[in-house]
C-alpha cells in the first residue's frame, strides 16, 4: 500500500469511528513517506482524540521538526504539550505535598502559556494557587475560565469558594 492510499484508508477508519485503524493507516502512511510532515500531525491529532497523549506528542514533535514553517504544526505540538502538562501536574496532586503543589503550579503555568484555552490547565492551576492559599490568583484563574465558558459550574465553584475564603480572611483580619 502507498502513503496515499494509507491516508485515504486512515480518513475512511476515522470516519467509521475506528481511530485504532486510523492510527496505524497513518503510521502506513508514514512509514511509506517518513520524511513528509503531514502524516505525523495528522497521526498526532488522532492520537489526540483518542487519549494517546505521549504518542500524540511524539508525532506532533515530529512534524514540527519535519516541516516547522506549518503555523498548524506548532499551535498543535503546544496544545498537546500543555495537555501532557496537565496530566503531569494531575500526578503530582496525587501526592499532595507542598512540593508536589508547587511542582504541580510551575507545569500548569507553563500549560496555560502554551495553550491559554485550556479549561482543565487553567483550573487545576486555580486550585494549586489555592491549595497554596493564593486566593486572587485562583480567583483570576477561575474568572479566566468563566470568560472562556460563562457556563462552566466547576469554575463558578471555584470562584465562589475563592469569594467566601477572601471573605473570612479579611473577617479573621478585622477581628484582630
Amino acid at each position: 500500500m502507498d502513503g496515499e492510499s494509507s491516508l485515504k484508508k486512515a480518513y475512511e477508519a476515522i470516519l467509521s469511528g475506528d481511530f485504532e485503524q486510523a492510527i496505524a493507516r497513518f503510521e502506513d502512511a508514514i512509514e511509506q513517506d517518513p520524511d513528509n510532515a503531514a502524516p505525523y500531525y495528522r497521526c498526532s491529532i488522532t492520537c489526540a482524540r483518542s487519549g494517546k497523549w505521549q504518542k500524540a506528542l511524539l508525532y506532533a514533535e515530529k512534524a514540527v521538526e519535519l516541516d516547522s514553517e506549518q503555523e498548524e504544526y506548532a499551535f498543535h505540538l503546544q496544545t498537546v504539550q500543555a495537555k501532557q502538562l496537565v496530566i503531569e501536574a494531575e500526578s503530582l496532586f496525587m501526592a499532595q505535598t507542598s512540593l508536589s503543589s508547587e511542582q504541580a503550579l510551575d507545569k500548569l503555568q507553563e500549560a496555560s502559556k502554551l495553550d491559554p484555552l485550556n479549561l482543565d490547565a487553567l483550573l487545576l492551576l486555580g486550585a494549586a494557587y489555592a491549595s497554596l492559599n493564593r486566593l486572587d490568583e485562583a480567583a483570576s484563574c477561575a474568572l479566566e475560565a468563566i470568560r472562556l465558558d460563562p457556563e462552566h459550574s466547576a469554575a463558578r465553584r471555584l470562584l465562589a469558594d475563592m469569594n467566601r475564603r477572601r471573605r473570612a480572611l479579611r473577617a479573621s483580619k478585622k477581628r484582630r
